[in-house]
């Protein structure tokens, strides 16, 4: 057969066609990956390990005991006292993004076991409005950190913002405040606060809550800064260090204390806990029968409660 012949004969042959979504490009080295290798490694690219972006859900089954997550404060949602619209009412853009996520806002709060040890939780929802916080998130955080309290038992909440809400202007601005003085309570109560920074982790939640842990874990690469390098630079009138806002860089310079990867996240935080010890819960009017620990503000009850129960100092608990 000629080779004329053969040309046409391959030509007529039905190409097959990849089906989209198989494949991606991956942030971290710009090569393409299976999707499906990256959804099996809990969202991290194979060939470089970066840490894509995972769902607070997946995130539940990664890290807790199974069955152990009991969810608290789910009926407190955000409204529009500001009557903000900028492409298009903030009360629009909330009911657009709740019915995309099937979540109220963007913080996910409870009590879980990790390795068999209690814990209060929050998780924060990038994918809610970039995980920004507002008056639900300040409120929730400040909610958990105050139930951590009156249970005496560790805290740890794992970041993913973009930063402040800027539809709620200066009442998101106020949650920074009101989250840094429940977790300073927490602080002078002794009991242990653990924060991990996730990809991206910005701007006011860094600044705050984020910023505040007793002992601070971030995964490898995630973004954490306060805000843009352009804005720093123009600010300082200096040049900036490559890779100065990933979280190997802020590792070398002592702004975080470990940098974890995913899959070892669970054991890490499990051992992590071991060094907080088991405390007895804050004795009811049965056993204070003159009512004086009642009258006091919880965190002043919770604070005497775990002085006096400590099995070592509250400065090594920290």
């Amino acid at each position: 057969m000629s080779w004329t012949n053969w040309r046409k004969k391959l030509s007529l042959r039905t190409k097959k066609e990849v089906p989209d979504g198989l494949f991606l490009t991956c942030e971290g080295c710009q090569k393409m990956i299976y999707k499906k290798h990256k959804e099996e490694g809990m969202e991290v690219c194979p060939e470089c390990d970066y840490h894509f972006y995972l769902p607070i859900q997946k995130r539940l089954e990664m890290l807790l005991d199974p069955g152990s997550f009991e969810e608290r404060f789910a009926d407190i949602g955000p409204t529009d006292p500001l009557r903000f619209v900028d492409r298009e009412p903030y009360e629009t853009r909330l009911k657009k993004v709740q019915a995309q996520t099937g979540t109220k806002d963007a913080i996910l709060v409870g009590i879980g076991s990790i390795q068999g040890r209690k814990a209060a939780l929050g998780l924060m929802d990038f994918r809610f409005m970039g995980g920004s916080m507002g008056s639900v998130v300040g409120e929730k955080i400040t909610r958990i950190t105050e139930c951590a309290l009156e249970r005496l038992m560790p805290l740890v909440i794992l970041s993913a913002s973009g930063g402040a809400r800027m539809q709620e202007g200066a009442l998101s601005l106020m949650q920074m405040a009101k989250t840094s003085c429940a977790l300073a309570r927490l602080s002078e109560a002794g009991i242990l606060y653990v924060s991990v920074l996730t990809n991206p982790t910005t701007a006011g939640v860094l600044a705050s809550f984020a910023g505040l842990g007793d002992i601070i874990i971030a995964e490898p690469k995630a973004l954490i800064g306060f805000t843009g390098p352009r804005v720093i630079k123009e600010t300082i009138k200096q040049d900036l260090p490559p890779g100065f806002q990933r979280s190997e860089f802020l590792l070398e310079h002592g702004l975080i204390d470990m940098i974890v990867h995913r899959r070892d996240l669970r054991e890490r935080l499990g051992q992590v806990l071991q060094f907080c010890p088991e405390r007895p819960a804050s004795p009811g009017r049965e056993e204070d029968p003159s009512g004086r620990h009642e009258a006091l503000p919880l965190w002043q009850r919770a604070g005497e409660t775990a002085h006096a129960s400590a099995t070592v100092p509250p400065q090594v608990v920290k």
